[in-house]
């Protein structure tokens, strides 16, 4: 099955499940659906970031600081998160990740999706998923700042780390208040 054939759950404002679609159709028709984002650090506290291959059906060839993806019909965020983390990092013993908050992208044309934030620590080798990252790092924070103004990140990735800062602030994600995970 080719990932715009991957069933995809479509959901309203309020992340109920309205429909069941194939994931193409979701990105076409640019309906909400869900999506996992997973904050991962190595023993030395670097950040992992990647840049994104150039097969990818959304953001092709963009960096990230995140790993993660959609969350399929039926899964939940905690799934998706760790199921997402293992197979981006090659790591198949990746503790389960925590999970922070959520927040609601508004992604323009390509529609909007329910994210899901999540940090996890990594001190096993990680070997990326060659379909999935072109190339990786483990960088400090601050190189990561620093490069936030050179390199072209996904845009989905650079709202989600927005709102991780703002929350390690104050303990709260951006706004708005979002109601609870599923």
């Amino acid at each position: 099955m080719s990932a715009a054939d991957e069933i995809l759950d479509v959901v309203d404002e309020h992340d109920r499940v309205v429909a069941r679609l194939p994931r193409g159709e979701v990105y076409a028709r640019g309906l909400r659906h869900r999506c996992v984002f997973v904050f991962v650090r190595d023993a030395e506290d670097r950040v992992f970031v990647h840049r994104r291959t150039a097969t990818k059906l959304v953001f092709p060839s963009l960096y990230d600081m995140f790993v993660g993806g959609v969350v399929g019909a039926g899964e939940s965020y905690d799934e998706a998160a760790l199921r997402e983390a293992r197979e981006e990092l090659g790591v198949p013993g990746l503790p389960r990740p925590t999970r922070l908050f959520r927040f609601l992208y508004e992604g323009g044309e390509r529609g909007s999706w329910w994210s899901a934030v999540y940090e996890v620590r990594c001190e096993l080798p990680v070997s990326p998923q060659a379909e999935e990252v072109a190339w990786h790092a483990f960088l400090p924070e601050p190189e990561l700042e620093a490069r936030l103004g050179e390199w072209e990140w996904v845009p989905d990735g650079c709202a989600a780390y927005e709102h991780l800062r703002a929350y390690r602030v104050d303990g709260r994600a951006c706004r708005p208040q979002t109601p609870p995970i599923v």
